[in-house]
């Protein structure tokens, strides 16, 4: 194994369907997040296509598949793009309840599922940059 999980058979992202597999979790993550409180007001609407590709983007980047999100981006730099935006505790929590019913509508293999769920949650523990409420 290779870092990011890649196989002799391929990468992850070509083992769990490729694109359409991960554009498929962000839209359904985002079905949540346009219904919720404490996330919605980070995303403006009028650019909720582009949140949408960007993050299928970069999912599909990190698991194997092209390097189109820093062709067009540059570096991912995740912590430095959400500084601007007050990611609490209750801020992470909501995006990780979002983000699990996604994975979970994939319906992915245990192992499969525990993969992305684990690299998932750890990013979202990362971005956390404030304990104020």
């Amino acid at each position: 194994m290779t870092e990011h999980g890649e196989a002799a058979s391929g990468s992850f992202y070509e083992k769990v369907g490729g694109r359409a597999t991960f554009e498929r979790l962000v839209r359904h993550f985002y079905e949540g997040v346009r219904t919720d409180p404490v996330l919605w007001p980070m995303y403006p609407e009028r650019d909720l296509e582009g949140a949408i590709q960007r993050l299928t983007g970069f999912l599909e980047q990190y698991w194997g598949g092209p390097g189109t999100y820093s062709e067009q981006r540059g570096h991912p730099r995740l912590r430095m793009r959400h500084g601007p935006f007050k990611v609490n505790q209750q801020a992470r929590d909501h995006w990780l309840s979002h983000m699990r019913s996604a994975v979970d509508s994939l319906e992915l293999s245990p192992l499969d599922d525990a993969t992305l769920w684990g690299y998932l949650d750890r990013a979202a523990q990362a971005m956390v940059n404030t304990f104020e409420e």
